[in-house]
């Protein structure tokens, strides 16, 4: 059998290892990544967990399958590469906590790239005073970049660009300002909302939260509003007007949802009550991991649990 028992037995803290040892399990992982790579496969499932060791306590059947999801569509699960996560939520109704399947934004542009569609794909952050004009209407953008790259780094975001044009030379743009953005994680976001959306940001930016009250804000639209964003801009723009092949529109279906193990989606609850249902059912960005508000206070920062919204 190509999934080595040595390996797995080096993480036995995972919780992972009487689970990922079981002949039925094994057969599962080498049918999906192939004999040759089961050991690999395996070794970054592990990592993943040790990475975010809430996983530790999600079921072992949704990490494996979140992770089979992101190996069968050639995507890496390490959170430093951004291109997927497995992310721990509770589910109340189980009585357990799963581990959601969820796409990152430069998991989106891996896919987008491989589709051989697109000639240039693009997102990008804008700094405060790098916008010098952008037309709706003829989608033209005129930014002026900061130059120093640390001095950039620095500078407080203003708004979000996307483009992307195919092979064929038809071109689509897209910018949204970071108030514009603000509203959108408010309207859509539940954790983000009900924690205080984009009051609460603006102390946690500048360090006015307690230490105490950190966990509240575990939502990745807190630690990550730039990433969520541009995650935000590019299925805005690839999924209304882009050409999505079979495995982005795979992603999309199942982003944000527990991967059963005969492969069906169990969507984390909407709590969004203002949007249309065809909206909901078409941008699963929208639905939202919950963190109970009445959590002890040290327990869930490491409860990355969010979507990288619609």
């Amino acid at each position: 059998m190509a999934v080595s028992n040595s390996l797995v037995k080096k993480t036995a803290k995972t919780g992972l290892t009487a689970y990922l040892t079981q002949d039925a399990v094994k057969k599962q992982i080498n049918s999906v990544v192939g004999g040759k790579n089961g050991t690999r496969f395996i070794s970054s499932i592990v990592s993943a967990v040790q990475t975010t060791p809430a996983l530790q306590e999600c079921t072992n059947p949704s990490i494996l399958s979140a992770a089979l999801l992101g190996e069968a569509l050639n995507l890496s699960p390490s959170p430093q590469l951004g291109q997927f996560y497995m992310v721990p939520f509770d589910n109340k109704k189980k009585g357990c906590k799963e581990a959601q399947f969820q796409l990152g934004y430069k998991g989106y542009i891996q896919l987008a790239i491989r589709s051989g569609y697109y000639k240039k794909l693009n997102v990008l952050a804008i700094k405060e005073d790098e916008l010098v004009h952008y037309d709706p209407l003829e989608e033209t953008v005129e930014v002026n970049l900061i130059e120093d790259d640390i001095v950039r780094e620095e500078t407080p975001t203003a708004g979000y660009y996307a483009m992307f044009e195919y092979e064929n030379g038809f071109r689509k743009t897209m910018y949204w300002s970071k108030k514009r953005m603000l509203a959108h994680a408010e309207k859509y976001s539940f954790a983000f909302y009900k924690n205080g959306g984009a009051k609460s940001l603006e102390l946690l930016e500048q360090g006015k939260i307690p230490e105490k009250d950190l966990w509240k804000y575990s939502s990745f639209w807190f630690k990550d509003f730039d990433g969520m964003a541009l995650k935000t801009m590019l299925r805005q723009l690839i999924s209304k007007w882009g050409i999505m092949s079979i495995d982005l529109q795979k992603a999309l279906d199942k982003d944000m949802a527990v991967i059963q193990e005969d492969g069906s989606a169990d969507y984390v609850e909407n709590n969004t009550t203002d949007v249309e249902t065809n909206d909901v059912v078409a941008d699963q960005d929208l639905q939202e991991v919950h963190i109970d508000a009445e959590e002890e206070q040290g327990e869930s920062s490491d409860i990355e649990s969010e979507f990288f919204n619609n």
